[in-house]
């Protein structure tokens, strides 16, 4: 199994599109960067799990399931690479990978120590556009391999059953 621990405010820091929305519209821009994480999770069928600092914030640590992938507010007084560095040890063993997305040098540092590999803003963002052109490709092969009819009609008469099936006359 692989899982893949993303620091999310440091990806909205990095990502472009992210970045044009944390200043004004942050929860759009989380809302958007687990959307992308979905997308990405059920491409590779990889499990996600995006932290959030909520180190200012007060109250207990939060959890929350966001289309499938993982989403987890910090509790009070801990940081997202204190979360981060305690998920990888509840998650490493034998049968897991684990990866932890982030462009933060001194955590890259301390995850990699920790046994879990890194990957950094930029190369996930790379791959989330990746598989989005995948899914694309794959779409537009799916809508132009439709099912051809079991018997030969012309283009005339295709139509006109369409507008016959349409109630048109």
């Amino acid at each position: 199994m692989i899982v893949l621990v993303v620091d999310g405010y440091n990806m909205i820091g990095d990502w472009p599109e992210l970045q044009a929305l944390k200043d004004h519209r942050l929860e759009e821009a989380r809302y958007r960067l687990v959307e992308m994480l979905a997308e990405y999770q059920a491409y590779t069928d990889h499990r996600v799990i995006v932290v959030f600092d909520a180190y200012s914030v007060r109250g207990l640590e939060r959890k929350k399931l966001n289309h499938k992938v993982e989403v987890i507010f910090t509790k009070e007084n801990e940081t997202a690479d204190e979360c981060i560095e305690r998920l990888i040890k509840q998650l490493k063993n034998v049968k897991t990978k684990v990866y932890v997305a982030t462009s933060d040098f001194t955590e890259q540092r301390t995850v990699f120590s920790q046994g879990a590999l890194r990957k950094s803003a930029r190369e996930l963002l790379i791959d989330v556009k990746e598989i989005e052109k995948n899914i694309n490709k794959d779409l537009h092969k799916q809508s132009n391999n439709r099912p051809k009819a079991k018997i030969p009609l012309s283009e005339d008469v295709l139509k006109q059953f369409e507008k016959w099936r349409r109630g048109d006359k």
